[in-house]
């Protein structure tokens, strides 16, 4: 692509040639001013602008008329071109058609949300988007701005906490917590009372390298501490645990809700206090009013509610 010189440019008036347009099609310095909606003078001034920069009188009187010269007749399909395509520029808007466009959009999820929500979303893109693919990754809040700003994913899902000023958010659902336990090994009646929760054995998921994670905060601000004894970034391999010995996990309620039973295991809400998790979609300021993904947005906020209200109804 051939480089433009913007210096040469920011010295040159484009309005100048949307005057000379109007002289080509007018060949009347009158009428040509009331086509651009200014005044006579200033026509005059553009044209006398227009003669001095091309060093050519452009348009000269011939009797009763205004005719071009041979210069004004070899730059006017340039210039008409070029304020073609300024109009092009101007007036484009970027489109998105589901039905027909071919695009992989690249999703990062943390991993109680992608299982929560990427099947039904898949099987929902899979009916409304036939061409569209999806690259699932593992997005956490010590990852997540890096790869955004690298573009390596188009969004995320998940609890990430406060976004700064280079990221758009918007909160899907707020979390609460449940534990679950194999009634079999841990004879407790649901619910559990506070002190039964807070003197038994934990396992709960972490991707920060400790054995709390990201609710460690929240317990600590609740002014609760557990016997944590295990951690894992999969919450199917704390079910497993859970599954084969005495045990609480603490997850995310709606994982608790779908998956326990699975596992032989019961489930109850966390007898504490604990503030709520917000779960949202993130996203890179630069791509706020990308088309395809404002679109892929509605989707998301579509398909969570379906699941929103089929769990309702379930339970």
């Amino acid at each position: 692509m051939k480089t433009i010189d913007h210096f040469n440019l920011r010295n040159f008036d484009l309005n100048l040639l949307i005057a000379f347009d109007a002289m080509m099609e007018e060949l009347n310095v009158t009428r040509a001013a009331a086509r651009l909606k200014i005044q006579q003078p200033a026509m005059s001034h553009a044209l006398k602008t227009l003669r001095m920069l091309f060093d050519d009188e452009l348009f000269v009187r011939v009797g009763q008329v205004m005719k071009p010269t041979s210069r004004a007749i070899s730059l006017a399909s340039r210039v008409r071109s070029v304020l073609q395509k300024a109009e092009d520029a101007l007036s484009f808007s970027e489109q998105f058609s589901p039905l027909t466009e071919q695009r992989t959009f690249r999703l990062g999820f943390s991993s109680e949300l992608e299982v929560h929500l990427l099947p039904e979303l898949m099987t929902h893109l899979r009916k409304v988007a036939p061409g569209v693919r999806v690259i699932a990754s593992y997005a956490g809040r010590q990852n997540l701005h890096g790869l955004l700003e690298r573009g390596e994913i188009d969004l995320a899902l998940g609890c990430f906490g406060e976004q700064g000023q280079w990221h758009r958010s918007e909160v899907l659902f707020a979390e609460q917590l449940a534990c679950c336990f194999n009634p079999a090994l841990m004879p407790f009646s649901t619910p559990l009372s506070q002190d039964d929760y807070l003197n038994q054995p934990h396992a709960l998921m972490s991707f920060s390298g400790n054995l709390m994670g990201c609710v460690e905060n929240a317990f600590n601000r609740a002014g609760a501490t557990l016997n944590a004894v295990f951690s894992a970034q999969n919450f199917l391999a704390l079910l497993s645990f859970a599954q084969n010995s005495p045990v609480l996990v603490t997850l995310p309620n709606r994982i608790a809700r779908r998956y326990c039973a699975m596992f032989g295991l019961v489930y109850c809400e966390v007898p504490l206090q604990l503030e709520v998790f917000p779960n949202s979609i993130v996203w890179p300021v630069n791509a706020e009013n990308d088309p395809a993904l404002e679109w892929l947005r509605e989707q998301i906020r579509a398909v969570n509610q379906r699941i929103e209200s089929a769990d309702v109804m379930l339970h």
